[in-house]
């Protein structure tokens, strides 16, 4: 195990068992959760915005702009439980490829999968509901 010492006595982890590279992944899989969370809010954002160019423009029977806010704002909705599922799957696959001396003791690494993946699950139930809000 390499170890360097420095002038004040203090030590640097080894190579072998430096944290710092399950901690980027983690970080990185926290920066597609909270893309995954925006791009849900964007699309609630957008699918709710026909009904208010629906209220605003009260003489106008058209519909059709309000269906494709509507359609615009699930593909969002799904396209960020999409980028959830796929983040977690490819934390997922990082988290394998680590030895058990990589984790630093008592660190529970994968509950940003857990979060994730019920973000996506939240967002897909959002989706559903206003779908069948229509």
């Amino acid at each position: 195990m390499l170890m360097t010492l420095y002038p004040e006595g203090e030590t640097t982890m080894s190579e072998e068992k430096d944290p710092r590279v399950l901690f980027a992944a983690e970080r990185t899989l926290l920066a597609w959760n909270r893309t995954s969370i925006a791009l849900i809010a964007f699309g609630f954002l957008v699918e709710r915005s026909g009904m208010l160019m629906q209220m605003l423009a009260a003489e106008s029977p058209d519909r059709l702009p309000q269906s494709i806010t509507v359609l615009v704002g699930l593909l969002f909705i799904l396209i960020g439980a999409g980028v959830a599922i796929f983040a977690s799957r490819q934390y997922a696959r990082f988290l394998s490829t680590l030895k058990p001396s990589d984790f630093p003791e008592g660190y529970a690494a994968r509950w940003g999968i857990v979060v994730n993946v019920g973000v996506a699950l939240l967002g897909m139930l959002l989706a559903v509901a206003l779908f069948l809000a229509q």
